[in-house]
């Protein structure tokens, strides 16, 4: 089956920041990092349950999140993330890094197009 070209992956530590940059906001489920994400990129972008949990694991590990047991607005039992302040200041500078790789590529794409 060929590829939507509207539909690409991310890079590698993109889907990290975009969780750690929303829990910045409010401590969250997985269900509401999913909606929010979606939300805000205006339906651009849209995260797998299959990538978004192993992604919070692997930062729970890294001592970026911490995560409580709550329930959900129907009343169901869940996990709620929280960053954390190793999180906080992990997602700091890798928002500074991304802006500074993202300033390049849009310079190097302004003059191609000259």
């Amino acid at each position: 089956m060929a590829k939507n070209p509207e539909h690409r992956d991310l890079f590698p530590g993109a889907l990290e920041i975009m969780i750690l940059q929303s829990l910045r906001l409010k401590p969250m489920h997985g269900y509401a990092l999913v909606k929010h994400i979606k939300q805000v990129s205006e339906d651009l972008l849209q995260v797998e349950e299959g990538s978004l949990y192993p992604a919070l694991q692997r930062m729970l590990r890294e001592g970026w999140l911490e995560a409580e047991e709550g329930i959900s607005a129907k009343g169901r039992p869940t996990r709620i993330y929280r960053l954390t302040k190793a999180g906080r200041r992990h997602v700091e500078r890798e928002v500074v890094s991304l802006e500074r790789m993202f300033a390049g590529i849009t310079r190097v794409l302004a003059t191609a197009r000259s």
